[in-house]
């Protein structure tokens, strides 16, 4: 008998540690090192389905240390093909509100020093980031978050800092000011070298405070704060992951899987 295989992955961010009842736990081993935890192997919607907390088990793996590359490399391993990848982001934006959703289609790097490649040669490898997210993914995960009553955004740029700080004031008003939505700490590399490996990437944007540039009108942004409306929507989140995965088609219909035709001489 054909061992059924595991085609979706799903990364946990800030607050979002298990997402299965009953699960099998599996050590991966990378040629990049560990990474942030074990792989958790469970079913959604009749699938197999990878999971692992991207700042491990304890949240004890700040953003600028994460292993990126062996987080996705051990997905990669285990046959991973869509990478569903939800994360905490303050808005920069009025109408992205506390609770609500945004299906990002754009990121901008602030981040410096992290591995961000799995091309070091010998052979140079050139892999576009135009379009960072998957256009097929993204329409299945805004129409599963409306279906769950959901607020959802259908598109929008994250800038992704370096961290552990949070941003100063200046620094947050002139992201608002550039036209960008959101702000995160880990969506890069994790979506590009997901895309190294021809995988097809989805954020899931959950907005858990304004950020501390909407001078005069809100409060600088707390880990506390973040961590609490995390977990008032952890439930919406994983509702909307259970459609999400259920909804995504056997076949993959768009061009992620040939990012490589194009990447070298």
């Amino acid at each position: 008998m054909t061992e059924e295989k595991i085609t979706i992955g799903v990364f946990g961010g800030s607050g979002f540690y298990s997402l299965f009842s009953e699960a099998e736990e599996k050590v991966v081993e990378t040629p990049y090192g560990a990474p942030s935890d074990k792989v958790v192997i469970g079913k959604i919607g009749g699938k197999k389905v990878a999971f692992m907390p991207r700042h491990g088990s304890h949240h004890q793996t700040p953003p600028h240390l994460i292993n990126y590359r062996a987080n996705i490399w051990a997905m990669k391993s285990l046959g991973v093909e869509r990478l569903i990848s939800p994360c905490a982001a303050g808005s920069l934006v009025k109408e992205a509100a506390p609770g609500d959703f945004v299906i990002c289609d754009q990121y901008v790097d602030r981040t410096s020093g992290r591995k961000d490649t799995f091309y070091d040669g010998p052979i140079a490898t050139h892999v576009s980031a135009a379009q960072p997210y998957c256009p097929e993914l993204r329409q299945v995960a805004y129409q599963a978050g409306k279906s769950n009553q959901i607020k959802m955004h259908e598109n929008g740029t994250v800038v992704v800092i370096q961290g552990p700080r949070f941003s100063t004031t200046a620094e947050s008003k002139w992201f608002s000011n550039q036209g960008w939505t959101v702000i995160n700490m880990t969506q890069y590399p994790e979506a590009h070298l997901a895309r190294e490996l021809s995988m097809c990437v989805v954020n899931i944007s959950l907005v858990t405070d304004y950020d501390s540039g909407l001078v005069g009108q809100v409060e600088p942004v707390s880990h506390a704060q973040v961590v609490t409306v995390f977990n008032n929507n952890l439930g919406k989140l994983k509702n909307m992951l259970g459609t999400l995965i259920e909804k995504i088609p056997a076949e993959r219909n768009c061009a992620c899987a040939k990012t490589l035709e194009s990447a070298r001489f």
